[in-house]
């Protein structure tokens, strides 16, 4: 079979082969009625435009990286991430754009990963969908000025593009409101401290119990992995060894083992204790019992942030903004308020 070519387009199209370049550029100078025609006959015959040609000429891949913050198997188990780039995906298709995944091991391979990516010419821009304490990698693309939007908060530099939750806010609110039904002793499965949202969290809920006359002995901070496996044995530490009738989990995965690990001790929730996460996921409403949580609107931050990361590349115009989001409580079963 005949390979087809712009040619072709054009002379089934009745326009010029520059008209059609144009019209798979997607210029703003040719008109929707020309464009719709033009793709319409590119679909009847089969004309597919060469990514690679195009990216050369206007030294744009159409690709944007992902940074996962750690190694794949880990982070697509958490729930958290596989929201995210649900979200991202979604816009991502829309628009036509294509994703690059880059997780690694460690800090070290990740940062120079991620740099590879953008001096290379592999991707356009990144979208990092966590931020540590002291991150180099933020302080090497503003350095370089290479686009990039961040889902959470950098510690160090202020006013960068992000789309992001008030962690601090989310944390407080929610230890008032247990204040306020009655709980007093608290325990947190903290999650990773080298994460910015961790140690804004666990600020609110210090914050709150002291604003109440309250205190947190750090006996009961369990920071741990986003894993199933390490939050049981946290969770296991926690019940094992202090009076809890509350314990706060930094992520739904966190809360599940939580749960698990409390019935398997012989408690009862939420009877003998209350159990909360964080981010909704779908599917902490099909526990039993079901895990009251935090809800972040994941897959709408990866929507806003790949979408802003796109308009900054194809407007230079425009350099990214703060976008936060607000949180809600979800009343379910693992805790009772009243």
């Amino acid at each position: 079979m005949k390979k087809v070519t712009i040619k072709d387009v054009a002379k089934e199209a009745e326009v010029s082969p520059s008209t059609v370049s144009r019209v798979i550029s997607d210029s703003p100078n040719i008109s929707k009625s020309t464009k719709d025609k033009v793709r319409f006959i590119m679909d009847e015959m089969g004309y597919y435009p060469n990514a690679i040609a195009r990216s050369l000429v206007k030294q744009k891949t159409r690709s944007i990286g992902l940074v996962m913050s750690r190694p794949t198997d880990r982070a697509l188990a958490n729930p958290f991430f596989s929201g995210v780039i649900q979200g991202i995906a979604a816009v991502a298709q829309e628009k036509n754009y294509s994703l690059l995944l880059t997780a690694a091991d460690n800090y070290e391979d990740e940062y120079q990963e991620a740099l590879k990516q953008l001096k290379v010419g592999r991707v356009d821009g990144l979208v990092l969908l966590a931020s540590r304490i002291n991150d180099d990698l933020i302080k090497q693309l503003l350095k370089n000025n290479y686009p990039f939007v961040l889902i959470g908060r950098s510690q160090e530099y202020q006013s960068i593009p992000r789309v992001d939750n008030d962690n601090y806010k989310a944390a407080y609110d929610l230890i008032i409101k247990l204040i306020q039904s009655g709980y007093k002793e608290f325990s947190i499965l903290a999650g990773h401290k080298d994460y910015v949202f961790t140690g804004d969290r666990l600020k609110g809920v210090i914050d709150a119990l002291k604003e109440n006359d309250l205190s947190l002995d750090p006996d009961r901070i369990e920071f741990t992995d986003f894993t199933f496996e390490s939050a049981e044995k946290s969770a296991y530490r926690i019940l094992s060894n202090h009076n809890t009738d509350a314990l706060i989990a930094f992520d739904d995965l966190l809360g599940m083992a939580a749960v698990q690990t409390a019935e398997s001790l012989g408690f009862s929730v939420p009877d003998q204790i209350g159990i909360v996460g964080f981010n909704d996921h779908t599917l902490v409403s099909y526990l039993k019992p079901s895990l009251t949580t935090v809800k972040i609107p994941i897959v709408d931050m990866g929507e806003r942030a790949i979408s802003m990361l796109i308009k900054m590349l194809e407007n230079t115009s425009y350099n990214g903004e703060e976008k936060i989001i607000p949180t809600e409580i979800i009343e379910r079963e693992s805790l009772k308020f009243k």
